[in-house]
């Protein structure tokens, strides 16, 4: 052989013997993480799907059922509030109209009388309200949450003690 295959060889000789293998980032990543990430997304996926409802204590509705405990019904109920038409606050000769149909979430079913008798005092509460706003308050689905909340803040102090859960949106139309 020539000298200058000897130093070759004697160059690979040494990379074998000095533990030549070197383990780059992104062999660990591929090695090390992607299955721990693989492993833990199944887990992940396996809890929310239920199958570790047993395990937590979780009971599903047909064990509930067995043991003789029921879920409480939902007795909720709407009230519907007849549709308003309200000028709105304008600059100049400008005229706006808001026409809104609303209706009322309330826990339970046997509230709805006492809050039915409460009704004039809400569409006051309401108007006063609406006759306030300007179209730009009302400008996308910032605005209508805003006017939700609100809205939600003054029928539940114009019919104080109860309690309204939500008001709803059937129709709105501004013009």
């Amino acid at each position: 052989m020539s000298e200058e295959d000897k130093p070759e060889e004697s160059s690979s000789a040494e990379g074998e013997e000095g533990g030549g293998r070197s383990f780059s980032p992104l062999k660990i990543i591929l090695f090390v993480g992607l299955p721990v990430l693989l492993i833990l997304g199944g887990i992940g996926g396996a809890y929310f799907m239920g199958f570790f409802d047993s395990l937590f204590g979780h009971k599903t509705e047909e064990a509930a059922a067995a043991h003789g405990e029921a879920h409480p019904t939902s007795t909720s109920a709407f009230i519907d509030i007849p549709r308003l038409t309200v000028n709105l606050a304008t600059t100049g000769n400008q005229r706006a109209l808001l026409q809104i149909a609303l209706s009322l979430e309330i826990k339970d079913a046997a509230m709805a009388p006492a809050i039915t008798a409460e009704l004039p005092r809400v569409l006051d509460a309401v108007q006063v309200f609406l006759r306030e706003l300007r179209v730009e308050d009302l400008a996308g689905t910032r605005g209508t949450m805003r006017l939700k909340e609100e809205l939600l803040t003054r029928v539940n102090a114009a019919i104080a003690p109860q309690r309204v859960d939500d008001v709803l949106f059937k129709e709105m139309l501004v013009q």
